[in-house]
Parts: structure tokens; C-alpha cells; sequence
């Protein structure tokens, strides 16, 4: 093995999927349906279709048997057809009729995403599952909000795992709308049906074989099917992966030592640094970050991708061997890192109460701004009172507070009860709470 993701990366079933004994298993199960459709018309023997049905299988039709005549023949789908030639007897000859390569590779293809798709919607509803506890657990819980790595003004931490959760959600409702831009082929060398209209049976012959393997047949190809389905499907997994990625930014940036409010589950026995005793790594959520790159960076040549030359070139086969298997399967892997980290998640109330206080009450400055201008003073003057006052409670490292209390501007407008309710940090977070409520029912309904 090399690549790490033969390894180290994706869940047993997803590897799986990608692997060379499954790829050949999907191969031969859509030459046996061919078989089988074309008897089920009349066009071939039915006993011919049952022979070929039999020994499709890897039983009969060895991988390093196709690996051999592939080699002599320079060509994957010619390999396969002559291995299963070889051991279906005089049924052979009737192995690939009417079909084209990729006839077989992109139907081959939409069973893999198919089923890879639905690993993904399956653990992507258990992260959402997830999130919504965490932001109902903690939809009070105030922590400082914060733009441009500064202290911004207060909100809840629930309230932000509810962004968490309507991205996700979103992200989720369009992956699984994705669903129909799953289909194969079988319109034969160009895509107009010419082989499967001398045999007289048309796009009969396609819709039989779509229905035995219970996928859709694209309403309308050349030799291949639309290479935007593809495109349309990896770029919505990049987006999902990036939306992950954010949380796990979050992660990283909250467990800074310095910060501390929240941070990954830690095992008993887990080692940050073989040198370093006392460090504790955000490991999964660097890894996420990592493998999140890799995904993105399949974004541009599945693009590319789209404008194959006339009725098509090979440009986009050697590519997507590479993409897809990496893409799904780094997928499969962030999205269940961050579910064992979403489950297991450490939040720190006290650190999150003692960073509160850091900037001496200064990112209540909006609220006296507000209430300053609900009391009659222009906004723009408010506003360069609470600049000098802040930037005089940080300089002095005393509380804004006490600042404004001596503020004769203010008092004229305030009363100083109102000045201190105005500071409460409960006095400020808006509709956190109430929002977070709303996206937990509007996701949980999905979600059931």
C-alpha cells in the first residue's frame, strides 16, 4: 500500500467501495444485467444470459486475469470483456453486445457514488444529531463573540453550534438532492443508440439495465455521461467538507492555550508530543483542516472535466480515478472525526466567564451606543464617547464602567442603574437563545 488513504483514511466501507475486487465486482454485475436484459428481449438465448450472469463473479473472473490480457491489450473494459469470455463457454460470444466502454464504466460509476452518497447523508445526519445537542445543551451559555480574532460583543455558545447546524442541514439537503444527478448509460459509442437499434431494441435495452441495477439512465449522452453531474456532486461534498472544516477551525482557535473554552475529547492514555508532556493537540481538527484541502483541491479538475473535446477524450478517465475515491473518502473520514469530536466535546464555563471579562466590559460598548441613541443623543456622537471611553478602560485597565459613571455626556442621558443593566452580558445577546431554538426545530424535524 501507498497512498494513505488505502490506510490510513475513510471508514472499511468506503475504502471498499473503491477498491479493485469491489470496482470488477460492479463491472461484472452490469455485464450480467446486459445479458440479462438482452434475453429478457429476445435478442440473446435466455440459458446464454444465465451462463454469463453464473460466472460473473470474481469467483470465475479472476482480477489477475484481467490484470493480464489488460496488460497485452492496453484497455480495462476490452480486459474485462475477454475474461469473462473466456469462462462462459459458447455463451461468451454473447458477452458486451451493443455496449461501449463506458456504457459499463459510468453505469460502474453511478453504483459507486450511489452508494457512497449514502454513507455520507448517513453519517453527515448523525454530525447534525450531534450539533444540535451541543447547541442545545448550551443555547445560555454567554461566551464572547468575536470578528477579526477581537472581541466583538457577546453571544451564546449554542447559539454558535446553531450556524453549525443550518450549514450543515443545508449542506445535507443539497447532497441529498444530488441524488439526481446519479445516472448511467447504456446509448452505446456516441450515445445514439446505433448498436441497440440494429439489435431493435432501442433505449428499451438501457431502461431494462438502469432498472435491474435501480439507478437512473441520463436523459441524454455521447460517449459519456454528462461530466456536470460529476461536478455538480464533488463540488456540493467540498462545500459539506468545508463547512466541517470551519468547525474544526473553531475547535483549533478555542483551544488555544491562551483561550481555552472548548477543546477535542482527550484519551486517558493519549500522547500530545513525544517531547512536549503537558500538550494536549487538536489532532482530529487539524487533521480535518488537512484532508479538507485535498478534497477542495479535486474541485478544479472535476471542472475541467465538464469540456471533454467533440463526443469525448480520455483527458477526463485518468483524473477521476484519482478524484473520486479521494474525495469521498477523505469525506467519509472528517465527517467521522468531527462526530467523535462533537459527541465527546469539552466545553470550559469558567475560562469562558474569565475571557468575558478580559477586555473590562468594553464589548458592551454597542449597548450604551444604543441606548444612548434610544435616549435622544445623536448615534455618531455616542458612538466617539464609547470609542475614547473604551479605548481609556483598556489603557487605564479599568472597568468601562466606572468610566461612564464619571461620564457627565452619559449621565445626562443615563441614569447609572441603567448604565450598569445596560453592561449585563445577558443584557445583550439578542436573539441568540431564541434563534438557536429555531434552528434546533427547524433541523430536528428534518432529521427524523
Amino acid at each position: 500500500m501507498i497512498h494513505p488513504i488505502e490506510y490510513r483514511y475513510g471508514s472499511p466501507e468506503m475504502r471498499q467501495i473503491f477498491s479493485e475486487e469491489k470496482k470488477l465486482e460492479f463491472q461484472l454485475k452490469v455485464e450480467a444485467v446486459l445479458a440479462q436484459s438482452l434475453a429478457d428481449l429476445g435478442k440473446i438465448p435466455v440459458k446464454a444470459a444465465q451462463t454469463i450472469s453464473q460466472k460473473a463473479n470474481i469467483d470465475f473472473v479472476k482480477i489477475e486475469r484481467v490484470k493480464e490480457i489488460e496488460a497485452e491489450t492496453k484497455h480495462d473494459i476490452m480486459a474485462l470483456a475477454k475474461a469473462l469470455t473466456e469462462v462462459s463457454g459458447d455463451a461468451g460470444k454473447y458477452v458486451h453486445l451493443t455496449a461501449t466502454s463506458y456504457d459499463i464504466v459510468d453505469t460502474v460509476q453511478a453504483l459507486q457514488i450511489k452508494e457512497a452518497v449514502e454513507i455520507l447523508l448517513r453519517k453527515g445526519k448523525e454530525l447534525l444529531k450531534n450539533c444540535l445537542s451541543v447547541a442545545s445543551k448550551y443555547q445560555e451559555l454567554i461566551m464572547v463573540g468575536r470578528t477579526h480574532g477581537q472581541h466583538a460583543i457577546p453571544i451564546t455558545l449554542g447559539f454558535k453550534f446553531a450556524n453549525y447546524c443550518d450549514k450543515i442541514g443545508d449542506d445535507l439537503t443539497r447532497l441529498s438532492n444530488d441524488r439526481q444527478y446519479i445516472g448511467g448509460k447504456f446509448s452505446g459509442a456516441v450515445g445514439n443508440y446505433a448498436a441497440q437499434e440494429l439489435y431493435e431494441v432501442g433505449e428499451d435495452l438501457e431502461q431494462k439495465i438502469m432498472q435491474y441495477l435501480g439507478i437512473a439512465a441520463v436523459d441524454v449522452s455521447n460517449q459519456v455521461v454528462p461530466r456536470e453531474n460529476l461536478a455538480r456532486i464533488v463540488c456540493d461534498v467540498a462545500i459539506f467538507a468545508a463547512t466541517i472544516e470551519q468547525i474544526a477551525k473553531e475547535i483549533r482557535n478555542l483551544q488555544r492555550t491562551e483561550i481555552a473554552e472548548i477543546s477535542e475529547p482527550f484519551g486517558k492514555k493519549q500522547v500530545g508530543s513525544s517531547t512536549m508532556a503537558q500538550k494536549k493537540n487538536p489532532i482530529n481538527s487539524e487533521n480535518i483542516c488537512g484532508n479538507a484541502r485535498v478534497i477542495r483541491s479535486c474541485v478544479a479538475p472535476i471542472l475541467e472535466n465538464i469540456a471533454l473535446e467533440h463526443e469525448r477524450d480520455l483527458t477526463n478517465s485518468s483524473c477521476e480515478r484519482s478524484i473520486l475515491p479521494t474525495v469521498f473518502i477523505l469525506a467519509d473520514e472528517i465527517i467521522s472525526r468531527m462526530n467523535s469530536i462533537i459527541q465527546d466535546i469539552v466545553v470550559h464555563p469558567a475560562n469562558i466567564a474569565k475571557n468575558l471579562e478580559l477586555t473590562n466590559g468594553t464589548i458592551m460598548a454597542e449597548a450604551i451606543i444604543t441606548r444612548l441613541a434610544q435616549k435622544g443623543m445623536g448615534r455618531q456622537i455616542a458612538h466617539e464617547i464609547l470609542r475614547k471611553s473604551s479605548f481609556e478602560a483598556i489603557e487605564k485597565n479599568c472597568n468601562l464602567r466606572d468610566i461612564l459613571l464619571r461620564e457627565e455626556t452619559v449621565l445626562r442621558h443615563m441614569s447609572p442603574e441603567e448604565i450598569k443593566g445596560s453592561l449585563k452580558y445577558d443584557f445583550y445577546i439578542g436573539r441568540s437563545s431564541q434563534k438557536t431554538r429555531q434552528i434546533i426545530n427547524k433541523w430536528k424535524q428534518w432529521n427524523q
